[in-house]
């Protein structure tokens, strides 16, 4: 499992996270939910050690001595890719920087159809995507930390990257998932987490995912709502 308790990170005077606690269970998809500036990256980067800096606990519970990005696979909301380096270059270049055996990728490029010979800086918004996830599947991760991963996708993508989801928590992999389209996470979430201005507001399960459009909407517009019944 993957633990965040009383997670605080402040640049400067400005606290961006404020006491977050949550967990990531095997086999469990955990939505994280939030406006811009909610602080879901902060709290991501501290997760996985690309933050330093903040106060509490960030661990892989399995072994006290375990790093989270030892059994994690990223991919970040916009995946950075060298110049003049192809698809399968990068793949290759993001299994030999954890000392990992090169990998067969034709299997998973059957479902993901992305052109490997050419050079990643050339490929669309959501080919660059799909090649970010190519680059953590082919690892076999316990966990996986995806943020927005159905930005940039067309619909074909967004359904085929629904089905991937599903069938990875299916084999015990935990999941990880922030997305801005709401109606996609609670399809595949199996619980999740609301971040109101770096605090967790409320922790939902899969069944009270119906209240949780309108609590969000209260919360981060209740004032305009009080405007908007005077309008409309």
């Amino acid at each position: 499992m993957l633990e965040i308790k009383d997670l605080h990170k402040a640049y400067g005077p400005h606290e961006v996270l404020r006491g977050v606690s949550l967990a990531v269970r095997p086999g469990i998809i955990h939505g994280l939910v939030g406006a811009n500036g909610a602080g879901k990256t902060t709290l991501i980067n501290c997760l996985y050690g690309l933050e330093r800096g903040f106060t509490g606990t960030v661990r892989a519970s399995e072994s006290a001595s375990l790093l989270v990005r030892e059994v994690t696979g990223l991919v970040p909301y916009e995946p950075y890719f060298y110049p003049r380096l192809t698809g399968r270059e990068y793949v290759t270049f993001c299994l030999q920087a954890r000392g990992r055996p090169v990998a067969d990728l034709r299997g998973w490029n059957e479902v993901l159809e992305l052109p490997l010979d050419q050079y990643a800086t050339e490929y669309s918004a959501g080919m660059k995507k799909k090649l970010a996830l190519l680059a953590v599947l082919v690892q076999d991760f316990a966990y996986l930390i995806l943020d927005e991963p159905f930005n940039g996708l067309d619909l074909e993508a967004n359904l085929l990257l629904k089905e991937v989801l599903k069938r990875l928590r299916d084999r015990g992999t935990g999941i990880l998932l922030t997305s801005h389209i709401l109606g996609t996470l609670t399809e595949v979430a199996d619980e999740a987490t609301v971040l109101v201005a770096g605090q967790v507001q409320r922790h939902y399960t899969a069944a009270e995912f119906g209240t949780l459009e309108a609590d969000l909407l209260a919360a981060l517009h209740g004032q305009k709502l009080s405007q908007l019944a005077q309008l409309l």
